[in-house]
């Protein structure tokens, strides 16, 4: 199976790398494409209040403004297996003329490497768009009597947490804290998102949550974090953050250099923290279009001062860097993407 992925990659990488190297050639046509009369959908890979529902909905607020002919752009979510139901609607049945994007997780993206049979779909195929923030993760526990309350507990002490699904990294992050760290964690799947994590810990459903991006934290968990109710255990990121206190690192448990290489299969990806890709198969002209408005959109001053008023940061990747970065993850040795797969149990 494994031959088969790479022999496809390999060949989707050269297709596209044509691809790109074409459309220098078209880019004259850009001034003749229109989305004049049209609508475009924001599809967001998650269920309504989570952190990609309000970048989701930001983004579409004012995107239209830079598309040529200035359509109508409507959000709509579309939740379902931590982002693989959207991902494989984007490759397979959305239209490809430019009116649909979709807002997910790059750990979505990443599930045809690690294995997963119902993610049908080639990552270097999307037309990647860019992403809105490069963000670090984190795991939180809601503070109980009785429950462990730092990471230094889970190693001794169960605590069930919170997930979207296998896609998403609500759910892997936890499993990397087992599989590789030791940690004794218990998931619980099926919520739609976030915000239904949340609910869930404050209910007492689960103890804990992962996935917990710094603008996500910052938008919907910022008054419990400072209460105390809820508590940043640990982070994930290739850098360590200061942004909420001296939270330990994932990197600072880790044992041996092959382990820090399996990590670094994780946590290097939430370098997109939020990633918007189109359907495959649009045309250059039209790719070229839509990222120069993603890139319009965020510097664009309005734009900018939602975000604020929403207290989510913008840290922007454009299309290209954000393609050549997928393509860096999936470029691991098979070594390493097998103990990547083994960390989520795959």
């Amino acid at each position: 199976m494994r031959a088969a992925w790479r022999g496809g990659f390999c060949l989707s990488l050269f297709l596209s790398t044509i691809a790109w190297a074409l459309s220098g050639a078209t880019a004259g046509s850009e001034e003749a494409v229109t989305w004049k009369g049209k609508t475009v959908y924001v599809d967001i890979g998650f269920g309504a209040g989570g952190g990609y529902d309000v970048y989701g909905r930001l983004l579409a607020a004012h995107f239209g403004k830079f598309l040529p002919g200035n359509p109508i752009v409507v959000p709509r979510n579309m939740p379902g297996a931590g982002g693989l139901k959207l991902l494989n609607y984007l490759a397979s049945v959305a239209p490809k003329d430019g009116t649909e994007v979709g807002v997910f997780a790059s750990s979505s993206a990443m599930e045809p490497v690690m294995g997963n049979e119902q993610a049908k779909y080639d990552p270097l195929a999307f037309s990647w768009i860019g992403s809105m923030d490069q963000d670090v993760a984190y795991c939180g526990l809601w503070q109980s009597p009785g429950a462990p309350s730092t990471f230094r507990d889970l190693l001794t002490q169960e605590a069930a947490f919170g997930d979207s699904g296998p896609g998403a990294i609500s759910q892997q992050h936890p499993l990397v804290l087992k599989n590789v760290l030791g940690a004794k964690i218990r998931s619980i799947s099926g919520y739609e998102g976030s915000r239904s994590v949340q609910l869930a810990m404050e209910r007492g459903e689960v103890n804990g949550a992962c996935g917990m991006v710094s603008s996500a934290i910052k938008a919907q968990w910022i008054n419990f974090v400072k209460s105390g109710q809820m508590k940043l255990i640990i982070q994930m990121g290739p850098k360590k953050s200061q942004e909420f206190g001296d939270v330990p690192s994932v990197y600072d448990f880790v044992k041996s250099d092959e382990d820090r290489k399996v990590l670094d299969v994780h946590f290097k990806q939430i370098l997109l923290a939020r990633p918007v890709a189109a359907p495959p198969g649009l045309s250059p002209a039209v790719v070229a279009a839509m990222r120069k408005a993603f890139d319009a959109t965020m510097t664009d001053p309005g734009f900018l001062a939602q975000a604020e008023q929403l207290n989510v940061s913008i840290n922007p990747t454009n299309g290209v860097d954000a393609q050549a970065l997928m393509a860096e993850l999936m470029h691991y040795p098979p070594s390493v993407i097998d103990k990547a797969k083994a960390a989520i149990q795959r």
